[in-house]
């Protein structure tokens, strides 16, 4: 694969022996055991639980580089430095590198079908369309801030973060920890985002199936993205019901985990 800059994408450098200490207070991934280089998926959530901010940490050798949307960079930065306290943290926007897919670089956390990521220097490597990364992401199932949510819009499990290495539930604190550990040992995770294969796929659709489950949150050429009622999308099925975004057919792709709760949804124990 030619090394290629991933668009929409910009660094924050923390940096400062309380790096560590500081994140596994706050956000969702856990530190111990992280070895230079590895990268990790993660969070900062607000109190109630939602997504701010999700990221991809690349630990260096005093702190680590955290790989997130360029308009959620900012607040993302303005709030973990109100959260530092006395920490010793320095935090600071890369103004200078750039975020990059290549065969030369560290595996992506989220998912085995998306490739490797490195940090570059700025015009080191052509920029990727975002149109030919939607192409990569969107079958892979992994949603993207700006396009498929926003600041404060889901949480967690609605972008699949819990499947995506994205949330420890075992981790001491974190910030939104009371709400997301509650929904989890409850079993109410009601909406997920699956992946959707046809023709004619737009974001904004509507997916149907004898009623309205969702809608698709971005798409490319054969697949998009949906964010769904996972109870309306078992029962629809289960119903044999047509799956339909706008007025086009469509087929769901499923996976293990996605098999499991729509069956969990269909049992009696899991009904609303």
């Amino acid at each position: 694969m030619e090394t290629s800059i991933l668009p929409n994408r910009s660094i924050l450098v923390l940096d400062g022996p309380d790096t560590l200490a500081m994140l596994e207070r706050l956000v969702t991934s856990n530190t111990h055991d992280w070895e230079v280089g590895e990268a990790r998926y993660g969070a900062l959530l607000t109190p109630q639980g939602k997504v701010i901010a999700d990221y991809i940490a690349h630990r260096t050798e005093n702190g680590a580089l955290l790989d997130t949307a360029t308009h959620a960079v900012g607040d993302l930065s303005k709030r973990l430095k109100m959260f530092r306290l006395r920490a010793k943290v320095e935090i600071d926007v890369d103004g200078k590198q750039a975020v990059a897919i290549t065969d030369d670089g560290t595996a992506d956390p989220r998912s085995p079908d998306l490739p490797k990521r490195a940090i570059v220097a700025l015009g080191d490597a052509p920029e990727l369309n975002q149109e030919d990364w939607d192409a990569i992401r969107i079958p892979a199932g992994v949603s993207e801030w700006g396009f498929d949510f926003t600041g404060a819009e889901v949480f967690p499990w609605e972008i699949n973060m819990d499947r995506m290495n994205g949330v420890d539930l075992k981790k001491g604190c974190f910030v939104g920890q009371e709400v997301v550990s509650r929904m989890h040992r409850r079993g109410k995770l009601r909406k997920r985002t699956v992946v959707l294969e046809g023709e004619n796929l737009e974001a904004g659709q509507d997916v149907t199936a004898g009623g309205t489950l969702g809608s698709i949150t971005s798409a490319s050429p054969t697949h998009a993205l949906a964010r769904l009622r996972v109870d309306r999308l078992a029962k629809a099925l289960e119903d044999g019901e047509s799956l339909l975004a706008g007025d086009s057919p469509v087929q769901l792709v499923e996976t293990g985990w996605l098999k499991d709760e729509m069956a969990a949804a269909l049992a009696p124990s899991g009904a609303d």
